[in-house]
């Protein structure tokens, strides 16, 4: 019984781990912030971790438990519906500065458009607009609920790990421990299956379903503002966190306990109950002193151990860099090779799973069969990441080019390229539309050039409606070549060139193999954390490991990442009130020279 909840228990936290690397880019948009703040949001799981790691290593062993899993399944639930309730408090997505205040009545007929005689000021939202309804922006500070949440979850999955398998390896029969775990393993592997396909299937949802008319909503998923519905998946995953706690409270701390020696327990005398305590007291507080002495005796032998600090630095390294990379490797693949997100939750789902289980059988069944020495696994562990390293620098071949966007890329008559995307001065096919240079809504026009606006396309008149609107008369795509005075541009911008399209699956060719190459060190690597150490001191060396590699790892890397990635935006998003939300469109080339540098 035991097993069973745990290992629906280990199903629910991989879940939810996995949700939360998928919907990175949809929290990011709709909360309209940074990918360093929404690198501060994923860490934030991480810090949670720290809080109480050292409660529950020191004090699990000795209190109940199934009773501590369960309370943390329980908090871990609490946190990924904290994660989802701040889209029942804010309002209606906004995507565009010129949709109407009931998203049920929003047309394309607002859409700016350039005429001489406009004035400016009617393409900014007015304040009555945004007293209306749209007082609540997506860019408020809504987000913090997001990473208490996050913070939450990360507390409640503190305790599930270690008491869960401690649990199984004292009450297991003598030498069927290892298959309770290899079962534990491998049945969570539902986890991030179920994880990425449901994350897949939100993704495609319009993050106000149920609450628009999506026949209103003329964009699409592969749009760079498109919003998914992450919230549903976080309720998901709370719900089957909290339904996994359940079992763990009518567990019992010692399932061999006799039910004799149970009643006699608890009907001893009050008395000799107060005289053992005062005893314990004493004798507590001396074991307290001499603990301490030696915890700091064996934290100084492994901290001048040569091997186990040189193993902990270089898996430091590496565990950031994957950390930092597979966090936005899904705003990778939708902002350089143009694939949506539901595209990408799949293709990951589906490569990466299969890859990591069966490299970590592999380089096991490895270790085991040529019953290597502590010197032959550091070998095939340098060998292993090594090769991983090498497939890793192949990303730097499998770049796209800028794409062609007029005022970011190109000038605005879509002839000549810019030294920088900075303050790109109008045209004459443009100049005198006065166009709201803020907004984006991009528009692909007949010459393959994509346009911010259909304004600073120049365009003159429009036909159709929603997510078939096309534009006419476009005087700067006419100036690019196109002298037949009609020409025109559609909705959403230009896809991705057919060399692009053969680099990513190049790519995603490249990431199999460096997954698999990662996963047959893993166990070496595991096992280098605690084979250079003295027997005694193998679970302080492998707590020790995990504390470093998240307070040093997986709280900051998430977050430098994200501010390298911020630099290489080259449009952000403005909100009624100025500010900066989030990147529209990134410079393809230095945007994949800092993930694959990564």
């Amino acid at each position: 019984m035991f097993l069973a909840a745990l290992c629906l228990s280990f199903i629910s936290k991989a879940l939810n781990a996995v949700l939360m690397k998928s919907s990175i880019t949809q929290i990011e948009r709709r909360f309209d912030i940074s990918s360093s703040t929404v690198g501060l949001i994923d860490g934030s799981f991480e810090i949670g971790n720290l809080f109480v790691i050292v409660f529950v290593s020191y004090f699990g062993a000795k209190l109940h438990r199934p009773k501590l899993i369960g309370t943390g399944c329980f908090i871990m639930g609490l946190g990924s519906i904290l994660i989802a309730l701040p889209h029942f408090f804010m309002g209606y997505y906004r995507y565009s500065k010129d949709i109407s205040t009931n998203p049920s009545e929003n047309s394309t007929s607002n859409l700016s458009i350039c005429s001489i005689n406009q004035n400016l000021l009617l393409n900014r939202t007015s304040p009555e607009i945004v007293g209306k309804g749209w007082g609540k922006e997506s860019g408020s500070y809504m987000w913090i609920y997001v990473l208490m949440g996050n913070m939450l979850r990360g507390i409640g999955e503190t305790p599930i790990t270690p008491l869960g398998i401690s649990y199984i390896d004292d009450f297991a029969p003598e030498g069927h421990s290892s298959f309770y775990l290899g079962n534990l393993h491998a049945i969570a592997m539902i986890g991030p299956i179920i994880g990425f396909t449901v994350g897949s299937i939100f993704s495609k949802m319009y993050v106000d379903i149920g609450y628009v008319d999506l026949s209103t909503v003329r964009i699409t998923p592969k749009d760079s503002r498109w919003v998914g519905a992450w919230w549903l998946g976080f309720l998901m995953g709370g719900l089957i966190a909290i339904i996994s706690s359940i079992p763990f409270f009518f567990l019992p701390k010692n399932p061999y306990k006799p039910q004799k020696e149970r009643k006699a327990s608890v009907s001893s005398p009050v008395q000799s109950e107060e005289k053992s305590q005062k005893a314990n007291l004493t004798k507590s507080g001396q074991k307290f002193t001499e603990n301490i002495n030696g915890f700091f005796q064996s934290l100084k032998s492994i901290l001048t151990n040569p091997l186990y600090v040189i193993t902990l630095f270089m898996t430091l390294l590496q565990i950031s860099s994957h950390i930092g990379s597979f966090t936005y490797v899904f705003k990778y693949v939708e902002q350089q090779y143009g694939q949506s997100a539901s595209e990408a939750n799949i293709l990951f789902g589906s490569i990466s799973i299969p890859t990591l289980a069966t490299g970590m059988f592999t380089g096991g069944y490895i270790i085991k069969r040529f019953k290597l020495t502590l010197v032959g696994i550091a070998k095939l562990s340098f060998f292993t990441n090594a090769l991983a390293f090498i497939f890793h620098l192949l990303n730097f071949a499998l770049i796209c080019e800028n794409k062609s966007v007029a005022g970011l890329t190109l000038t605005y008559d879509g002839i000549n390229p810019v030294a920088s995307h900075i303050n790109v001065p109008l045209s004459y096919c443009n100049s005198d539309c006065n166009c709201d240079e803020s907004q984006w809504e991009p528009v692909c026009g007949d010459n393959g050039i994509t346009y911010v606006s259909p304004c600073l396309a120049g365009c003159k008149s429009s036909s159709g409606s929603k997510k078939s609107i096309v534009f006419h008369n476009c005087s700067c795509a006419e100036i690019n070549g196109f002298q037949n005075g009609n020409n025109s541009v559609k909705l959403g911008e230009c896809p991705r060139e057919n060399k692009c399209a053969r680099k990513f699956y190049i790519y995603i060719v490249i990431q199999i193999l460096g997954f698999l190459s990662m996963a047959l060190g893993s166990t070496a690597t595991i096992m280098l954390i605690f084979k250079n150490v003295q027997p005694e001191l193998k679970s302080l060396a492998v707590g020790f490991h995990s504390l470093t590699i998240r307070a040093l790892g997986g709280i900051p890397a998430p977050i430098y990442f994200g501010a390298m990635i911020d630099r290489a935006c080259m449009k952000w998003s403005i909100n009624n009130l100025g500010k900066q939300g989030t990147c529209r469109i990134y410079n393809s080339k230095l945007y994949g020279n800092l993930q694959a540098a990564g």
